[in-house]
């Protein structure tokens, strides 16, 4: 069933937001923040949420917030419910993807385009939308292709740091290119303002998320502790010791979006793009003695007995569902099976990356949004939240 958009002078002077992936990592800070601005802020913000499914977990009870389920794959669906309901939204902001085929297949850029097409094709009736801004998120991802084969000793002898100007990676078909040049067809000229970020590696909170790093990682932490294992680190050397990947605190690009959304300076670009990343680099063998002391598991001896390149997660992991129910039900947690918070293949995949996916904040900072977060704080604070949510012991 749609929902009634607002009317009358409240229409004239309020922000709308609309928060695609609403239940994602992302998705639940940004429509957090938006909220708490409606409470300092005039004019106040109207916030939509939509995902395929609610978080029933911890829903929001907010007058200024409504939630909507619509499958955005589905064009019918799609125009029923957001035609009528969005005519007053100010800004969008894309926070989801389709995950149904593999990265970097053309199924997937495909699923992808479909689903933002139809959202723009509801929401972009001519004469009647209100849209100012459209702030799409993708990832570093931008600048690399994850298609083999790899030059990985050429990779470790030329580190690159990406700027937002550095191309396409030539092979592979990055649905993140896709989007963009749609955005670029239907809004750019001057049509409607938009604008690009790509974060690294996101810290955040959520039930709703395929690629979850914190999810995978409390899991392994309380299952290691559960059944008093080793707190390895299982993956590739270089990933190990080097600076690998960026992190990219949830809340810190929740805050860039609504920077680039609202700020004079910048919310009239057309197409700009921007890194959405912590700030200083850092290594997993500097951090994960904390990490490992965070979830209360013993220090060993020897750092050198934390790494493991013959460890995978989704080899030792894989079969400890039942564990994980137990510790859910002893602890009297939300009821979640393991691959809800949990992905191994992903966390296997981060942790055996063959090409360093490392970018520069400086365009963000040069521009004013000097917000930054380190990454070893980033992790120990959402390991906080998500014990505050009941989501791990």
């Amino acid at each position: 069933m749609a929902v009634k958009g607002s009317n009358g002078a409240d229409s004239a002077t309020r922000n709308v937001a609309v928060v695609f992936g609403a239940t994602g990592l992302v998705g639940k800070e940004l429509v957090r923040k938006l909220l708490l601005l409606s409470k300092d802020s005039k004019p106040a913000w109207k916030v939509y949420g939509v995902a395929r499914k609610p978080d029933d977990a911890k829903p929001i009870h907010n007058p200024n917030y409504h939630f909507i389920s619509c499958d955005l794959l589905n064009p019918l669906e799609t125009h029923h419910k957001l035609s009528t309901s969005l005519q007053d939204a100010t800004h969008i902001f894309w926070l989801t993807w389709a995950s149904q085929f593999p990265l970097d297949t053309q199924q997937c850029c495909d699923q992808n385009k479909t689903m933002i097409s139809n959202v723009l094709n509801a929401v972009l009736l001519p004469s009647k939308s209100a849209l100012k801004h459209f702030s799409l998120q993708t990832g570093t991802k931008h600048y690399v292709s994850l298609q083999g084969p790899f030059d990985v000793a050429r990779e470790e002898e030329c580190v690159c740091y990406y700027d937002e100007e550095s191309p396409r990676a030539s092979s592979g078909c990055n649905f993140y290119y896709g989007l963009e040049d749609l955005l670029r067809e239907r809004l750019g000229g001057g049509r409607v303002a938009w604008s690009v970020h790509r974060p690294g590696l996101i810290m955040g909170s959520s039930r709703r998320t395929l690629f979850n790093f914190m999810g995978s990682l409390c899991v392994y932490g309380a299952i290691c502790k559960r059944l008093k294992l080793p707190f390895v680190f299982g993956g590739r050397r270089e990933c190990w010791e080097e600076m690998h990947v960026d992190g990219s605190d949830a809340r810190m690009v929740a805050e860039q979006h609504i920077w680039a959304a609202t700020d004079e300076r910048v919310c009239s670009g057309d197409g700009e793009a921007f890194n959405a990343i912590n700030g200083k680099s850092f290594t997993w063998k500097g951090m994960w003695p904390a990490i490992g002391s965070k979830f209360g598991i013993p220090r060993v001896a020897d750092d050198g007995d934390m790494f493991s390149e013959d460890f995978m997660f989704s080899t030792e992991m894989g079969d400890k569902g039942g564990v994980w129910r137990e510790i859910v039900e002893e602890e009297g947690l939300v009821k979640t099976e393991m691959e809800d918070l949990a992905n191994w293949r992903f966390l296997d995949m981060v942790f055996r990356c063959p090409v360093k996916m490392l970018s520069t904040r400086a365009k963000v900072d040069r521009m004013g949004h000097v917000v930054r977060y380190d990454t070893l704080d980033s992790v120990l604070y959402w390991i906080d939240r998500m014990k505050d949510e009941k989501l791990i012991p």
